[in-house]
């Protein structure tokens, strides 16, 4: 039996027009009523997640996991309840990396900011922050440090051409240091090793006392891979790679044809 769905959001619960469909707020609502534990899943930051949130209209204790699996959040009084972080070395560590590499510039994401390491915010990173409702602050390393927020995670970005020749220069090296994952053409994102939203669904899973077996996630795209691999009840989106298709358990409709609504009464409510 399945007491919780771990659900990424961007091309899963969102559809194109980054909005959540009326019949997945409703087939939610229809899991949560029959005591079903709902846990958004996501890379994005708190600023990015909680107006979706609010429009689940959810009202008991519930939990997202945010930041590609580096924080999770109990939704009734927003707690953080656990994270992993990046140090003051390892940050410098990664914005040495591409100190000489022109048009990647570093981002950071805290607890409450969203750092671009630079004289000022470039409009790359300006549009990517105005996507989770936010607004970047351009930072030197050592102001960060001084502000003394925990930084979740980093994320190289920079045009898709750019960023592709940074991987193939130091993708490999970073990886063997740092959880690693192109998330989308312009994002190449770097967590403390070993952090996932599987690590983080697996930690909330102990936490809750649910076995895996209890659980069914949903998602789209390569960050979403550990977590489908984790879990006995992975859907794949009908708007999936075939990469994610392939290892997934299910596949249900797209994102823009309310696959996650599909996927609860299919495998959850029927």
């Amino acid at each position: 039996m399945i007491k919780l769905i771990a659900i990424d959001m961007d091309g899963t619960l969102l559809n194109s027009q980054k909005e959540i469909p009326q019949e997945n707020i409703e087939a939610i609502q229809a899991a949560a009523a029959a005591g079903v534990k709902i846990v958004l899943c996501t890379g994005r930051p708190k600023s990015g997640i909680v107006p979706y949130f609010k429009q689940l209209g959810l009202t008991g204790e519930e939990y997202i996991i945010m930041n590609n699996g580096c924080s999770i959040y109990r939704t009734d009084n927003w707690d953080l309840i656990h994270y992993e972080s990046l140090t003051t070395s390892e940050i410098a560590e990664l914005q040495e990396a591409c100190d000489d590499f022109e048009g990647v510039s570093l981002t950071l994401t805290g607890e409450q900011s969203y750092y671009e390491v630079a004289d000022q915010v470039s409009d790359l990173v300006a549009y990517d922050a105005s996507l989770v409702f936010d607004l970047a602050k351009a930072r030197t390393l050592e102001e960060v440090a001084q502000e003394g927020e925990i930084i979740f995670q980093a994320m190289y970005m920079g045009e898709a051409e750019r960023l592709d020749a940074f991987e193939v220069s130091f993708g490999e090296s970073l990886s063997q240091y740092y959880s690693t994952v192109r998330s989308q053409t312009y994002i190449y994102e770097a967590m403390p090793k070993g952090a996932t939203k599987a690590s983080a669904l697996k930690e909330l899973a102990q936490y809750l006392g649910l076995e895996k077996s209890q659980i069914m996630a949903l998602g789209d795209a390569a960050n979403d891979l550990e977590m489908l691999e984790y879990v006995e009840h992975s859907v794949a989106m009908g708007n999936a790679s075939d990469a994610i298709k392939q290892i997934c358990r299910y596949t249900t409709s797209a994102n823009d044809q309310a696959g996650v609504a599909k996927a609860i009464y299919d495998y959850v409510l029927n």
